[in-house]
């Protein structure tokens, strides 16, 4: 039976739509790899894909990109509101069919050496897949951004996991690992100011004593002239997306500031919705065999 991967890569370029193209074209054409979305944001400045495939044909495609984005993107002229270390950022593999999480930590580890080796870039491993305690949380592999890089990357206890134990010159470093699936959620507020988003940000993450599998921060949307808070949920059936948005809007209201709208970026399993959908109809007894599209998957 075919083995199933899923690849989420993250690239630090969301506004030249003609390099985003360029790096993107590899999940395209490879075979054995299929493009499922992509999303990019000029405030992030960041574009989020989302593949699926086979082992190999996926690895040759993230490979290929990687290369891609090496050379479009350089990171001393970087400036986005996403935390970013590198051009290729972070690059999570999750496994979907006929894959259990073990063997995915070992073809993480594989695409990493292969990068590392192919194209001299430190590389982290993170989550599932880190070598140790300290770097399972991207959030700390990644303080200090792109421009700490050089001083950070000479600390013994950051040596990278693959490649050379130095910055590259233009593309900086890369996070690769293994994760279970991850909602990218957003929450945009009716006002301006950044200060509100930090805090409402705070109160929701689990670093800060907020929920378990939680990771938020404030962002400024100046195209739009207002502030979101950005939020991963690394667990949705553990903390559900509707509990984090109820909070959000109770935060809100002690700054007599409105939940203006909310994004998912890229793809979501469908019972993270459903989920949501069931709490804010009160359906009772409501079973996820329940929607039509569940049945037809089967």
């Amino acid at each position: 039976m075919a083995k199933i991967i899923e690849c989420v890569p993250n690239f630090s370029e969301g506004r030249d739509l003609e390099k985003i193209q360029r790096i993107i074209a590899p999940f395209i054409t490879t075979q054995g790899c299929k493009l499922l979305d992509y999303s990019a944001d000029k405030d992030h400045n960041r574009t989020v894909v989302t593949v699926i495939g086979e082992p190999d044909g996926v690895k040759k495609a993230v490979v290929e990109a990687v290369g891609v984005a090496i050379r479009e993107i350089n990171m001393n002229q970087h400036k986005g509101e996403h935390p970013r270390m590198g051009a290729a950022d972070v690059i999570p593999f999750i496994p979907i069919k006929n894959m259990d999480m073990d063997e995915s930590v070992v073809f993480a580890k594989e695409v990493a050496k292969e990068i590392a080796e192919k194209y001299h870039i430190p590389i982290y491993l993170y989550e599932k897949a880190a070598s140790t305690p300290l770097r399972e949380n991207l959030a700390k592999i990644r303080k200090g951004q792109y421009e700490g890089l050089n001083e950070k990357i000479l600390q013994p206890e950051w040596k990278p996991d693959f490649g050379p134990s130095e910055s590259h010159p233009t593309a900086g470093a890369m996070v690769i690992g293994a994760r279970m699936p991850l909602v990218a959620f957003n929450i945009n507020l009716g006002t301006g100011d950044i200060g509100v988003a930090d805090k409402i940000a705070k109160c929701i993450r689990h670093i800060s004593g907020g929920y378990k599998f939680t990771k938020a921060m404030g962002v400024d949307l100046k195209e739009r002239g207002i502030v979101q808070v950005s939020i991963n949920m690394t667990d949705f059936t553990k903390t559900a997306l509707y509990r984090v948005f109820e909070t959000v809007k109770f935060e809100a209201k002690r700054y007599g500031v409105p939940v203006v709208g909310s994004e998912i970026i890229g793809l979501t399993p469908m019972e993270a919705l459903v989920d949501s959908a069931v709490y804010y109809m009160q359906i009772e007894d409501f079973e996820m065999g329940q929607v039509l599209e569940s049945r037809l998957l089967e």
